[in-house]
């Protein structure tokens, strides 16, 4: 049996990440804003290391099937702090597809128990799609 407890580190980190998206939502909002994207990525990415652990941080961005989105991901970043947060923002959310698409089945499961966003998700034609690809990986 596999235990999920949530000790201090991973309340943390699970606060980071969320913040992270947070502070990189609002940049897009207004207007793509590339400090507060900047921000939300190093939020982001220090919120992931903290909640899984850098050893499995790194394993994770270092796999080799997962080294397209990787390097999509960091250009993306390096746009986004040059100036460009336009380019960056799309290498990035190519980058974050291509490496969470494993994730993608659990994340269905988990919108779909959410009170309100659950009811949308589980419409025919919504979980039509989950189904035909839920368990796949984003061909690149």
């Amino acid at each position: 049996m596999v235990s999920f407890e949530m000790n201090d580190r991973k309340k943390i980190g699970l606060g980071l990440t969320g913040f992270g998206i947070f502070f990189s939502f609002l940049g897009i909002v207004l207007l793509f804003d590339k400090g507060l994207i900047a921000m939300g990525n190093i939020l982001f990415f220090s919120g992931v290391a903290i909640t899984i652990g850098l050893k499995s941080t790194l394993q994770f961005f270092m796999k080799r099937q997962n080294f397209k989105g990787t390097v999509a991901f960091g250009a993306g970043f390096f746009f986004v702090i040059i100036g460009w947060p336009v380019i960056g923002m799309l290498m990035e959310a190519y980058g974050f597809v291509v490496l969470f698409s494993g994730f993608w089945p659990t994340i269905a499961v988990f919108v779909q128990k959410i009170p309100i966003l659950g009811w949308f998700f589980q419409q025919p034609s919504i979980r039509a799609f989950f189904d035909r690809y839920g368990g796949r990986r984003v061909p690149v």
